[in-house]
């Protein structure tokens, strides 16, 4: 059983990204921040000329806000190099009293890099370059001294640390290679494909970054899982046999059924976050997104207080 349950177990929300979104994008932001809810995330998808830059949406959103915190998932690193990227979020970190998250992946796919001119990396490339991102982003934040590095992929030289904080960095990946590097690197880990607390992908993956944590100094609950969860919440149950597809996901039910299985997420499954999403270019359903805000995340929040 995991003891991660002692850590702040964070609810998040997916907002729209289309062009033709932008209303609903704001307002859900806004309700969210409104009914409590910890963080909020964009997709980045540069290539698509249908959807918002991610980064852009990211500043406006946060100055449209309060309390809530946000974050790119995950960013295109390719398409954002990591001494950049340390200056646009330590910015937006100033700008927000420190409410980023940052979370990046590994995805350098031909349809993400081609259009754009960028060199295609080997999939092991992709995660040193990975490492190497993280690295600078750490070493350009929360002040000190001037910076030189020269890596495979980034090269700085005498360069100053802002002195905003580092912000939490997730990492979204799935080889071993991947999973070792969240394990010296990162704050939290997000399962790929929409894997679930019952997986065996997760069950097999966390071994493998609890390891490479332990061999870097950390501990292994210095770095939480934090899933992505989507489907209709109702305020009746479903059927048990339908609130898993045939490849044994949650894909939704009624407000208990939710609650009953995001606490099992915490407490059995050490689950340290939840980022309630809809399909690229869909809409919240606006009921289940109430009863997620209103309903769900108080309840789960309630439950794993008790324990």
């Amino acid at each position: 059983m995991s003891t991660s349950h002692h850590r702040e177990v964070l609810f998040g929300l997916g907002l729209e990204n289309g062009y033709h979104q932008v209303q609903d994008m704001h307002r859900h932001a806004r309700n969210a921040d409104q009914a409590g809810l910890d963080f909020f995330s964009l997709s980045d998808h540069p290539t698509a000329a249908d959807r918002v830059d991610a980064y852009a949406t990211l500043g406006f959103v946060l100055g449209a806000t309060r309390t809530i915190s946000g974050g790119v998932i995950c960013t295109n690193l390719f398409s954002r190099p990591a001494p950049m990227l340390a200056r646009t979020i330590a910015g937006l970190s100033a700008h927000s009293g420190d409410r980023t998250i940052l979370v990046l992946g590994a995805n350098g796919a031909p349809a993400e890099v081609d259009p754009l001119g960028i060199p295609r990396l080997s999939p092991g490339a992709r995660i040193r370059a990975l490492e190497e991102a993280i690295i600078v982003v750490r070493a350009l934040t929360d002040g000190g001294e001037p910076v030189t590095f020269d890596g495979e992929f980034y090269q700085v030289t005498d360069l100053m640390p802002t002195p905003s904080p580092t912000p939490p960095i997730w990492v979204g990946v799935g080889g071993p290679k991947g999973l070792a590097v969240t394990g010296r690197h990162a704050d939290g880990w997000i399962p790929p494909h929409a894997a679930d607390w019952r997986s065996t992908l997760v069950a097999s993956a966390r071994p493998v970054i609890e390891e490479a944590a332990v061999s870097a100094g950390r501990k292994p609950t210095d770095i939480g899982t934090v899933y992505l969860v989507a489907g209709s919440i109702t305020r009746d149950p479903r059927p048990s046999a339908q609130t898993r597809d045939a490849e044994g996901r949650w894909v939704g039910g009624g407000v208990d059924q939710w609650v009953d299985e995001l606490t099992f997420a915490v407490l059995e499954g050490g689950a340290t976050g939840f980022n309630y999403l809809i399909r690229p270019g869909a809409s919240h359903d606006e009921t289940s997104l109430r009863l997620w805000t209103d309903e769900v995340v108080p309840a789960v929040r309630a439950a794993i207080t008790e324990h």
